[in-house]
């Protein structure tokens, strides 16, 4: 196993060619303490936050606590559950896991921010997960405990994306703001969860684990990228949507495959799994076009009091017919 396959946003490494994780070539520090890791994640993401708003570069802010604790709720169950569903699911249904995640996205759009999506956005959408599903999905077995975690995965990632949009826009909150605010909070919750919870899932102790000096080094490493991650994460939901970072996230997933194509050998590459790619691409470039058209994507917003102005010939701000997102 390599240390980066428990790395939230990083588990596609298991859809890489076999030679890739057994290569002689291949030198692999197994850390798997996942949810501990990712604590030390957002510690470092922390330090960094703490350092710009020390230097300057970040105002200060205010975030409701009632907001933070439902936010770091649904942000550690999505941790908690991706990695869950990773360990008791097979690829292919971990895969098709993280598809719903899209249908669940728009659905939560729809029902709270009232969003509209035009026929080309939705056909786009469904070309992208067909796409998706096509060239990663393979062997699919499911268990009930399995189909628990997928299900709790998929919601709380979803809400906690939806909600990464909800609240930059509700309080009008920068990408590093809402990290300042969020990162600690998942760091001191996943740092005190996360060595009983990895004993849990692994049998085996974080205290006990070999820190040598290169295991430490790939350790900071995925830290240091982890920041990176964190903070493209808020900047692209925060000027999107939830749907679009999830469709164009999936543009990872055939990275990770062409890249392991490329460099480790072509093991596993066939006709369907270039099908699959293209269809897929094809999707995203698809779903940009359509989503940024008038009327691809849009929120309907209306008002009592707009209706009544209407009839008087005056048309309220609450009264817009559409507000393009």
């Amino acid at each position: 196993m390599h240390l980066l396959q428990n790395v939230p946003g990083i588990m596609n490494l298991r859809l890489l060619p076999k030679c890739f994780l057994t290569g002689p070539d291949v030198i692999f520090y197994y850390f798997f303490a996942a949810t501990t890791l990712t604590g030390l994640h957002f510690a470092t993401t922390t330090i960094m936050t703490a350092v710009l708003k020390w230097l300057g570069y970040i105002q200060g802010s205010h975030l409701p606590l009632q907001d933070l604790v439902k936010f770091v709720l649904f942000a550690n169950l999505s941790i908690v559950g991706m990695n869950v569903s990773l360990m008791w699911n097979s690829v292919g249904f971990y895969q098709i896991a993280k598809l719903c995640m899209i249908p669940v996205s728009c659905l939560l759009e729809v029902l709270f921010d009232k969003i509209r999506y035009s026929r080309d956005t939705k056909l786009s959408i469904v070309v992208v997960l067909i796409g998706v599903a096509v060239c990663t999905v393979t062997d699919v077995s499911v268990n009930t405990r399995g189909l628990i975690a997928a299900m709790i995965a998929v919601w709380s990632t979803s809400l906690q994306q939806y909600y990464v949009h909800f609240l930059q826009r509700k309080y009008s909150l920068g990408s590093f703001n809402l990290l300042g605010h969020t990162a600690p909070a998942q760091a001191a919750s996943l740092l005190i969860v996360g060595p009983f919870l990895d004993y849990w899932m692994t049998n085996k102790r974080v205290d006990k684990f070999d820190y040598n000096v290169t295991a430490v080094f790939f350790i900071i490493l995925s830290c240091t990228i982890a920041v990176g991650t964190n903070l493209s994460q808020f900047i692209c939901i925060g000027r999107f949507t939830a749907v679009s970072f999830q469709v164009l996230g999936h543009m990872k997933t055939i990275l990770v495959l062409v890249l392991g194509f490329i460099f480790f050998g072509k093991e596993g590459l066939n006709l369907h799994v270039v099908l699959g790619m293209i269809l897929a691409i094809v999707g995203m470039i698809w779903y940009g076009s359509s989503s940024s058209k008038p009327g691809g994507k849009e929120r309907r917003s209306y008002s009592m009091s707009g209706d009544k102005s209407q009839k008087h010939g005056v048309l309220s701000d609450s009264g817009e017919l559409d507000e393009k997102v």
